[in-house]
């Protein structure tokens, strides 16, 4: 008889929890339905050096298309044209330049191809008005401010093709500068001479500065000179994981006062530490010794370079989880307030964790989100206001500039 009572005590419980759960994510559903989302950077269009490549199309492989989307409730993509950092002399900065403008003209073609379902979004107008017609959002970053060469009139350029954020650096330093994570250490003390002109001529175009990948002392270098909010497109809290590539607490304290905003990369070694892994290390290993340099790689092997990474990252990584992500959105609510926070996820960049790993699991953060506590205001917020509230300062201060004391 007790054993009787204990499984009908056990089963009632195990529904509840299922009723509860599926409560949950109608509600995510309905959440998703109402607001506009927004991931503010994704490296998708690395895979438009094949011209047959189309974002109309769902794709086995891969995180970000427009069915993806669909199904995960994603309205609004920040697509990256994206340069790894090589030399820097006149004949590279052309080269680099033009590989720039052609993946710009790459995601306009795809964009305009399904015309249908998505449109170009320079302005958050542009990104509520294609909401409320059904259609996704396509918004252009640049990322790594390489291809600007030392030519100032490439900001512009750049804008007049779509851009509305420019990561300032990658990997290593360059003329703008110092990164954050440039083996050869500092070059520039931070912010150069030419990275304040450029961030100037940003401001005064309307152009978002994006600070991920940069030092950080040229993160607060950008704050002194700015008259804008800046963003970080895809970072996460050193706090919670210490790569250079996180923002410290007291950048976050920074962040808020400067009225900008921080984006959560969904990268596994910017949410946790990475424990001791001498299998994924040997092989990742392995896969540098056998092609080389990746920038100097063709687009055609680039894309092998980066199917076996996926392989060897999804057979060897021990991964992060939506829980490790949301985590990391609790603690920028806790040091700085919900306003200053939102998604960004690095998709086809090495960005996903288990339970979303490409743009159709996107409902799973909205549910751990709805777990934790977060209201419908909270998460409109992480999904897209805040960043869009960013957009529109940045836009409104360009065209009625306010000088600094």
């Amino acid at each position: 008889m007790k054993l009787f009572v204990n499984l009908f005590l056990a089963a009632i419980f195990l529904y509840g929890c299922r009723n509860t759960e599926e409560k949950i994510i109608r509600q995510a559903d309905k959440i998703h339905a109402a607001i506009l989302t927004v991931d503010t950077h994704c490296d998708t269009p690395m895979e438009f050096s094949d011209p047959a490549f189309d974002l109309g199309v769902r794709h086995e492989e891969g995180c970000v298309d427009f069915p993806k989307m669909v199904e995960g409730g994603l309205h609004a993509e920040f697509f990256a044209v994206f340069t790894g950092q090589g030399p820097r002399n006149d004949s590279t900065f052309t080269i680099v330049h033009q590989k720039a403008i052609d993946i710009f003209n790459a995601i306009h073609k795809n964009v305009e191809k399904n015309s249908s379902a998505a449109e170009i979004a320079t302005t958050p107008d542009d990104a509520y008005r294609l909401r409320k017609e059904g259609k996704i959002a396509a918004f252009i970053g640049v990322e790594n401010g390489y291809p600007i060469g030392k030519d100032i009139s490439k900001v512009k350029e750049f804008y007049d093709l779509g851009a509305r954020y420019i990561t300032l650096a990658h990997t290593k330093n360059n003329d703008i500068c110092d990164s954050s994570t440039d083996p050869a250490g500092p070059e520039n003390d931070g912010l150069s001479l030419f990275g304040t002109q450029v961030v100037k001529e940003m401001n005064r175009l309307g152009m978002m500065v994006d600070i991920s990948h940069i030092s950080d002392k040229s993160f607060f270098d950008v704050l002194k000179v700015t008259n804008a909010p800046v963003i970080a497109s895809h970072s996460s809290c050193r706090a919670l994981c210490g790569s250079p590539r996180n923002l410290s607490d007291d950048m976050l304290l920074a962040l808020k006062d400067n009225g900008g905003v921080i984006q959560i990369c969904i990268l596994g070694n910017y949410l946790k530490t990475p424990e001791p892994n001498p299998e994924l290390d040997s092989k990742l290993k392995d896969l540098q010794n056998k092609y080389g340099d990746y920038n100097s790689l063709s687009d055609s092997v680039k894309k092998v370079v980066r199917k076996e990474y996926k392989e060897i990252q999804k057979t060897y990584e021990k991964s992060a989880t939506v829980k490790d992500v949301v985590d990391h959105i609790d603690h920028v609510v806790q040091i700085i307030g919900i306003d200053y926070v939102g998604i960004g996820t690095d998709f086809d960049g090495g960005g996903g964790v288990e339970g979303c790993r490409t743009a159709s699991d996107m409902k799973n953060i909205t549910i751990e989100l709805l777990h934790r506590g977060y209201t419908k205001n909270d998460i409109t917020k992480i999904w897209g206001g805040n960043i869009m509230r960013v957009l529109q300062k940045v836009e409104d201060l360009a065209k009625n500039p306010v000088t600094r004391s």
